[in-house]
């Protein structure tokens, strides 16, 4: 979309009241749009599927712009060239083949159609639209005067002298009116005097320009029109590669075209049938820019042109992107992220290498302390880490974030989907109650109140003791998980106060039913306090923020997703269809 925003830019900067550019077309594409700038705006341009739609949709649209490559080149611009709305295709490729290329001709000049190029830059009306690039960069475009119309018509076969001869133009006359680059290949699709004779029949144009070059016979049918009378406006032409001649051989210059194949087509011949047609041919490059400004400077002192006044170009805005990298604005960033970098070579964990982890002994435990916590903990930290994502990646089918997982699985839906709708059961009752059993501990024990003081106060206030009781274990059916997470901290942990002060209100609420045993929440919660304080890795205030933001449900979280898409994936493998609860389940009321 580049080419089609500096061509909105130019829009802009001539005042158009809206955009030069009517639609792209993206073959393949089921519509849609493209975002660009229209002077402050954001517009949107419509984009089809294929130039006979964008045809269809946009008869108005009189000019097609080729930028596919060489490739691609001719098909589109013979689909284009076949639409009766398409009046001008301007082909940007170069190294079309010269077969396709004669054929593009012959179909243009059959049905009366303007083809500018292969390998052109385009072309531009100076303060209505430009064809392209050419004429190259904002600061040029006004430095050229092209932002409002001048009375010189303007054709090249080079692109890159076509910027240079603007900015000749625009210090010798009044400026440009229209300007045409058709190419360096040996086979263009429009001539220099077919846009000599358009300019003919312009009003606005007083004065006519051109550069050619040695090669080909090209500038011998301006002869013929000058000739004939047929261009009676004051021509003012230099063609380049006199100094071919130096050369022992035949040497190829940079167009395709650009190669003299004898004296016709030498650039002193055509120079000197030009002089004698009429044309007004300096006697050299050097020359020609003088032998411009004399020749208008000429026809305004005999009344034959107004100069057309100046006007100031508006100010385009900057795209923001350049705005910053010419140090012209400061921009705010969106999001601040202090975990992960993926802008060098290789992304990095809190600054530690992909290469690093990947090489060294490091797993995922420690990848969790570097992208939640933002430090490496010690070995035994992230081993404890590990242990509750494997102790929690699932608790069998029928607990409810499973059970909505292998429904959801069942009635036909995605994987993503199956995972959210297990995920969204997680909360006070289904495993959320680790975040709330580290906090009422964490509380309980600092403020020393006694197991019976601290359950008697949650009964008061209406408050279950998070992280206690359980739905199937009891006091002589303990849950594995909850011994090994116990066993592995009083091995390697440097202390245990909140699991010995959470053991204490298991001894308590034991005393009061047979399945008030600590469960395994409540025991990852209180050991995550320990962990966090004994390691003296972190600050009071960061344990705070930790147990108060969520940092342990994430652990659940994370480790549940484990076996929610277990679960999803094992319904789709075994082909079970969609489920439906059963009546005899359902008590009616």
């Amino acid at each position: 979309m580049n080419p089609v925003q500096r061509m909105l830019d130019f829009d802009f900067l001539c005042g158009r009241p809206t955009p030069s550019v009517a639609c792209v077309v993206q073959p393949g594409s089921a519509g849609g749009f493209q975002k660009v700038f229209f002077g402050r705006e954001e517009v949107a341009i419509p984009v089809e599927g294929s130039v006979a739609e964008a045809a269809h949709a946009f008869p108005l649209a009189d000019i097609f712009i080729n930028f596919a490559s060489m490739r691609s080149a001719f098909q589109s611009s013979m689909e284009a060239l076949r639409q009766p709305t398409v009046r001008v295709v301007a082909i940007i490729a170069e190294g079309v083949p010269e077969a396709d290329t004669k054929q593009l001709i012959a179909y243009a000049r059959q049905h009366n159609k303007i083809l500018i190029g292969p390998a052109t830059v385009g072309g531009v009306q100076a303060g209505a639209f430009r064809i392209g690039d050419t004429a190259g960069t904002l600061d040029n475009i006004v430095a050229c005067k092209l932002h409002r119309p001048g009375s010189a018509g303007f054709v090249s076969k080079s692109g890159g002298m076509s910027n240079e001869m603007y900015n000749v133009l625009a210090r010798t006359t009044d400026g440009l009116y229209e300007g045409i680059a058709i190419g360096g290949d040996v086979f263009p699709g429009s001539t220099l005097s077919d846009h000599c004779l358009r300019y003919e029949n312009i009003p606005q144009v007083k004065l006519i320009v051109v550069l050619g070059e040695l090669g080909g016979t090209d500038e011998y049918s301006l002869v013929d029109a000058l000739k004939q009378k047929r261009i009676t406006k004051p021509v003012v032409a230099w063609v380049s590669g006199t100094c071919a001649k130096l050369f022992k051989s035949e040497v190829q210059f940079g167009h395709a075209g650009a190669k003299s194949g004898g004296q016709a087509e030498s650039a002193q011949a055509k120079n000197e049938a030009l002089a004698a047609a009429g044309a007004i041919v300096p006697t050299s490059f050097e020359a020609f820019e003088g032998t411009i400004r004399d020749t208008f400077a000429r026809m305004v002192a005999e009344g034959a042109i107004t100069p057309c006044p100046d006007v100031e170009a508006p100010s385009v805005p900057q795209d923001l992107e350049a705005a910053k990298k010419a140090g012209k604005v400061r921009v705010p960033t969106n999001v601040v992220s202090s975990i992960c970098d993926d802008r060098g070579e290789e992304p990095t964990y809190h600054g530690v290498t992909m290469s690093t982890l990947i090489e060294g002994d490091f797993g995922v435990g420690d990848v969790i302390s570097l992208l939640w916590f933002k430090r490496s903990l010690p070995k035994y930290a992230t081993r404890f880490v590990e242990m509750c994502v494997m102790l929690c990646a699932d608790h069998g089918p029928c607990v409810s974030g499973a059970h909505n997982t292998i429904v959801t699985s069942r009635a036909g839906k995605d994987l993503v989907s199956c995972l959210v709708a297990g995920l969204l059961t997680i909360g006070p009752r289904f495993g959320g109650a680790i975040d709330d059993a580290a906090r009422y501990f964490q509380d309980a024990c600092d403020r020393k109140l006694d197991p019976d003081e601290f359950v008697e106060d949650m009964k008061k206030k209406g408050i279950r003791v998070p992280g206690i009781g359980h739905r199937i274990k009891s006091k002589d059916n303990r849950d594995k998980r909850v011994e090994l997470l116990q066993r592995y901290a009083r091995k390697f942990f440097p202390a245990t106060r909140y699991l010995d002060y959470a053991l204490r209100v298991e001894a308590y609420t034991l005393t009061k039913a047979a399945n008030l045993v600590m469960n395994v929440d409540g025991c990852i919660g209180a050991l995550f306090l320990d962990l966090l304080h004994s390691s003296s890795l972190f600050s009071a205030a960061e344990i705070e923020q930790i147990v108060k933001i969520g940092y342990l449900n994430g652990l659940f979280v994370l480790a549940r997703s484990i076996g929610l898409i277990g679960h999803a994936l094992d319904q789709k493998r075994l082909q079970q269809g969609l489920y439906r609860h059963p009546w005899e389940a359902v008590l009616y009321i």
